[in-house]
């Protein structure tokens, strides 16, 4: 029997991720030191209030029954929450929750688009900003993440004729893979050019929290008219270490979520009751740990910079996310080569900026992911290798 897949699966390859794991787990057989820096899952733990409001959530029967949606208080301290952290004000008409931002952004487009509508994405970009939409039938316009422009998309570059016919855009800073932050003047020319061309926001908000040297951490509906053009996606998964939890908010425009409300509705009974206890806890807790992790995160990638640096290679520290993106030394052909080569000779494994796009091709991302002390050991284990030249290919 032949069994025949849908065409979209032929235009489907393993995850970046997965094929990392495999190469790791073969280097760890051989006895091999590893040094993971390729997914951002975070190493710090959640706080010991939302473990316990998880645990003793978890020993109420009546919590294992279906949620089918977001119990009051949870879409309560989520509003909360924006007031005081973006000075944003929000209602329970424009707050949803999602499995992770991650199912979010899979699934939005599904509301958004008829197959054939046209999507604005970023390249780089992390990859579910293209993959959702095309799941979903659409078509995409991979607008240019530039070095030279410090990576910030240039509207004004933008086609006339796409901008006309574009439904949707996507749009994160600080952005992942690439680690940059927006101005204000930026945002505020994007609600302008959203609403000039009859264009929804959607905006990857997962690393609000993790913005460094002085910079803001903001929400992009705290700009005037974005509330108009669009939502946004706050995650639990960075800012409290939640990652596995899967636990993501879609907030803002109540039209746009009221028709993902009825899309989800076809699709999942709601989040895990026990994880939505674990959420309000996090969100009506303290905030000075979520501070002082930003410091950590921080802390590693100026380490890790400054390592590299020191090794002759030459790496801007983020402006904020978990990650560093980093323009591969000249004397390899592309970034999977470099990966591999890395993670042969050093145990320490980042991943290829090719899997990010396009434009993500000569770059990698090391996710900042371990302790400072690990930092030094891998910094050690390059400079041993060898591995970093110069222009001139001689040994640093």
């Amino acid at each position: 029997m032949k069994l025949l897949f849908a065409d979209r699966m032929e235009e489907s390859e393993a995850g970046i991720f997965s094929i990392l794991k495999q190469k790791r787990t073969t280097l760890q057989r051989q006895g091999r030191k590893i040094f993971d820096m390729s997914i951002g899952t975070p190493d710090f733990p959640p706080s010991s209030a939302v473990v316990e409001a998880l645990i003793n959530a978890c020993r109420d029967m009546d919590n294992y029954k279906y949620a089918v949606s977001d119990i009051p208080e949870l879409k309560e301290a989520i509003i909360a929450h924006y007031k005081r952290r973006f000075n944003v004000t929000l209602d329970r008409n424009s707050v949803m929750s999602v499995s992770g931002s991650q199912e979010g952004i899979a699934h939005i487009s599904f509301a958004l688009c008829n197959p054939g509508d046209l999507i604005l994405v970023p390249d780089p970009g992390y990859p579910i900003f293209c993959d959702g939409p095309l799941l979903a039938g659409a078509k995409l316009f991979k607008y240019p993440l530039l070095k030279e422009n410090n990576f910030i998309v240039d509207l004004q570059e933008i086609p006339s004729e796409i901008a006309r016919k574009a439904k949707a855009m996507i749009v994160s800073y600080p952005l992942n893979p690439i680690g940059v932050t927006a101005p204000d003047e930026f945002y505020e020319d994007l609600v302008k050019f959203a609403r000039d061309h009859e264009i929804m926001v959607i905006h990857d908000n997962a690393y609000s929290d993790m913005v460094f040297h002085g910079r803001e951490g903001k929400s992009f509906l705290s700009y005037k008219g974005a509330m108009e053009v669009g939502i946004e996606f706050f995650s639990l998964s960075k800012s409290y270490n939640l990652a596995g939890a899967r636990l993501s908010f879609a907030v803002g425009n109540s039209e746009i979520i009221s028709r993902f409300k009825r899309l989800r509705s076809k699709i999942d009974y709601g989040i895990f009751l026990p994880l939505q206890h674990a959420a309000i806890a996090a969100l009506n807790g303290e905030q000075d740990s979520v501070k002082k992790q930003c410091r950590c995160y921080e802390e590693r990638g100026d380490k890790l910079c400054q390592g590299f640096r020191d090794l002759g290679w030459q790496v801007e520290a983020p402006m904020g996310s978990m990650f560093v993106w980093a323009q591969i030394p000249e004397n390899y052909p592309d970034s999977l080569a470099f990966c591999n080569d890395l993670m042969e000779k050093t145990g320490v494994i980042c991943t290829p900026g090719n899997c990010f796009g396009e434009l993500g091709e000569g770059y990698v991302r090391f996710a900042l992911v371990l302790s400072l002390s690990e930092i030094e050991e891998a910094l050690l284990a390059i400079k041993k290798s060898g591995i970093i030249l110069d222009v001139h290919g001689t040994l640093l």
